[in-house]
């Protein structure tokens, strides 16, 4: 959860500095438990998966959507998406996420806390708020820089740095559900390596959808097998 899961995922919510051209970001993230589309769709080879790109330039809000049929009724798959600790168990960012505030369930005004990693810079934590929830129909939800890596600290959603949301929708018997994350509207590491090298714009932007979107596969691979085996 991405958030991105982001920034996420993605599962949740899980967008990372940038620091894939040019070095650390200064200071570094705060390791976990210190403080709190214009492209044409594409179709995957397998396993049922489509995405599409999203825009290149990170004033623009740079998108990312994937979707994928599940053979199971939606009440199963929603299930699923709504435990907001399941990606952990694909996405290759986020390694640990719980509930704060006494929350316990997705409602909207919910927030849960996200532990991610990244192999080039280390470890660091998001908050995300849960903007909507329409049972059995979509979850979606804002990631926070509550520790200030890019900026002020701040636990307001309209100034988020990533917007995550699931769609489900019922498909012949199965489920149609679909992933995406919007990097942005606030400051974010995407829009911090673009500052620190404004002529590699397209190709930060491009990197980073690209290691979101396959977050975003592999939960939604994840989800799809737990979902139609049973497990």
């Amino acid at each position: 959860m991405a958030a991105r899961s982001p920034g996420g995922a993605s599962g949740t919510a899980f967008i990372g500095p940038g620091t894939w051209h040019g070095g650390p970001v200064p200071g570094g993230p705060k390791p976990c438990g210190q403080g709190l589309l214009r492209k044409r769709i594409k179709v995957v080879d397998d396993p049922g998966i489509r995405h599409r790109g999203g825009d290149m330039r990170g004033a623009e809000g740079p998108t990312v959507r994937c979707d994928v049929r599940v053979e199971a009724p939606v009440p199963r798959v929603w299930e699923l998406v709504t435990d907001i600790r399941l990606p952990v168990r694909f996405s290759p960012e986020l390694q640990r996420v719980a509930w704060v505030d006494g929350a316990d369930r997705p409602l909207v005004g919910a927030r849960f806390e996200g532990c991610n990693r990244h192999p080039q810079i280390g470890e660091w934590r998001t908050v995300s708020h849960v903007v909507e929830l329409d049972d059995q129909r979509v979850f979606a939800w804002v990631v926070m820089d509550a520790d200030g890596r890019y900026g002020e600290p701040t636990l307001d959603p309209a100034r988020s740095m990533a917007y995550w949301r699931y769609e489900l929708e019922a498909e012949d018997g199965g489920t149609r559900l679909r992933q995406s994350a919007l990097v942005g509207p606030g400051r974010n590491g995407v829009t911090l390596a673009i500052e620190r090298r404004p002529d590699r714009e397209e190709q930060i932007v491009a990197f980073r959808l690209k290691e979101l979107r396959a977050g975003m596969e592999a939960t939604l691979q994840g989800i799809r097998k737990l979902a139609e085996e049973g497990g």
